[in-house]
């Protein structure tokens, strides 16, 4: 019997399955980014987040630094706002449009038609 799953190895297969859709969905947009899961964000906030804790983060690429874009999803911030786990699943998607969107620079809906702020 394979051994029982985490809280935090379920939460990543949830970040795998949405990234895996839209990656279908976008194909070629989202070639070569990187998805990440941490636990908490760091204490230092970005200059555009104003007092709320961030579910997720967007990092541009630094092709000096041999960085690709990055974009993060913060465990346990979305989990303590997450009402089960449909609305875990509906959240990480919504946290990873909105990223998304950020980085391509276009509307969330654009992104996703189911995409809810």
């Amino acid at each position: 019997m394979p051994a029982a799953r985490t809280r935090a190895q379920q939460f990543d297969d949830v970040v795998l399955g949405v990234v895996e859709t839209l990656e279908r969905r976008l194909g070629r947009d989202l070639e070569g980014v990187e998805f990440a899961v941490e636990e908490v964000p760091p204490s230092e906030p970005a200059p555009w987040e104003h007092g709320a804790i961030p579910l997720g983060r967007y990092f541009p690429a630094d092709a000096a630094a041999g960085l690709t874009h990055r974009i993060v999803v913060y465990r346990r911030p979305v989990v303590g706002r997450a009402d089960g786990a449909e609305d875990l699943a509906a959240m990480v998607r919504d946290v990873l449009v909105e990223q998304i969107a950020h980085m391509l620079g276009r509307p969330p809906e654009d992104i996703d038609a189911d995409y809810e702020s």
